[in-house]
């Protein structure tokens, strides 16, 4: 029998498996590959990414192509890295903690962890044996995602998607335990099984009256943050500063850009702001998934909207810049090992 929080998900569109947004858009994925000639077109957006970021793509190698002001200080961990040389890296980066920790492959938020001490590194790196990013906490007031294409014969984009974030937080009463408000919270509650891991050792405590606790730092849709439409703060100055990152990476066109800033006046004029990574061709225009603005038939048409401009990114390098398409077995063996791996890291996860 279902519980009334799944209930909950299931009546409320923006938490419907991905599927759900790809399967029935299928059939205009189909008719663009017979326009293009190539079931692998869209291989050519991005020369700069793996495939053009197929999902397969190191993180890490990514981020190293963001301008150092833009990038948040980082090291990738290996099988071969013995703890003591992993605090050494980070000693060398000076990265503190708090940290980020996540896969170097991710998906979807999976695994993706805020680490307080070097004893709860030390677990982590244990619990998952795959390789690892370890960021430095960028303590900014506001995350954002970015959705940016530009034709590769111009230096000027477009920006078709900006997601505002809300993370989840709680104010106490004065009488209420952390965990009684989280479940009198109509969408906190829908994660209660993800809060009652992270804040494990504080579920009983009483908050003070006015006390407020962020319930996550992670801002993904799979960790209970809130997708906003933010498209009406699209300006030509924020384009410009697109156009200006876009024009410092040699080879990425088209994809969402995560990034943290503290006002939106610094992030606007490109004074302040930090990417956390750069997705590719399997980026989405992550606005969609506000549900009380946006409906699901309409989600659907945005996608397709996006899939037409990859198109054109696409053949355009192609054909004009003789970009190599990768080849349909090629991608369909990267594909295989990227099922596995989610499998794999999911297993971890549970």
């Amino acid at each position: 029998m279902l519980s009334k929080t799944s209930i909950n998900k299931v009546l409320n569109w923006e938490h419907w498996p991905s599927s759900m947004f790809y399967v029935p858009n299928l059939p205009y994925a189909f008719y663009l590959a017979f326009r293009a000639g190539n079931t692998t077109f869209f291989t050519a957006a991005n020369p700069a990414l793996k495939s053009s970021g197929n999902g397969t793509e190191s993180k890490y190698e990514t981020i190293q192509l963001v301008p150092e002001k833009h990038r948040p200080k980082s090291v990738l961990v290996t099988e071969k890295n013995s703890f003591q040389d992993i605090l050494n890296q980070l000693q060398k980066e000076k990265i503190l903690y708090p940290l980020i920790a996540k896969p170097d492959v991710g998906f979807r938020g999976l695994l993706v962890k805020k680490i307080h001490s070097e004893t709860e590194l030390k677990q982590y790196l244990e619990k998952y044996p795959v390789n690892i990013i370890l960021q430095e906490f960028l303590d900014y007031e506001n995350e954002c995602g970015v959705f940016y294409h530009k034709n590769p014969r111009t230096n000027k984009g477009h920006i078709s998607s900006l997601t505002l974030k809300r993370f989840l937080s709680v104010i106490g009463d004065g009488k209420s335990t952390l965990k009684e408000l989280i479940l009198a919270d109509e969408r906190a509650k829908l994660y209660i099984d993800l809060f009652e891991e992270i804040h494990q050792h504080k579920l009983n405590e009483i908050l003070k009256k006015e006390q407020k606790i962020k319930l996550t730092a992670i801002g993904n849709h799979s960790k209970g943050t809130q997708f906003i439409n933010g498209n009406h703060l699209i300006s030509e100055k924020l384009i410009q500063t697109f156009d200006n990152l876009s024009n410092s990476i040699d080879g990425w066109y088209y994809g969402r850009v995560d990034v943290k800033y503290n006002t939106f006046s610094a992030l606007e004029n490109g004074t302040d702001f930090k990417v956390l990574e750069i997705n590719g061709v399997i980026s989405e225009p992550t606005h969609i998934y506000d549900a009380e603005n946006y409906s699901y038939f309409k989600a659907l048409k945005t996608i397709r909207q996006h899939w037409k401009s990859l198109f054109k990114i696409a053949t355009t390098n192609h054909y004009y810049n003789n970009i190599t398409l990768v080849k349909p077995r090629v991608f369909i063996n990267e594909m295989r090992w990227l099922k596995s791996y989610i499998k794999k890291i999911k297993k971890y996860s549970g």
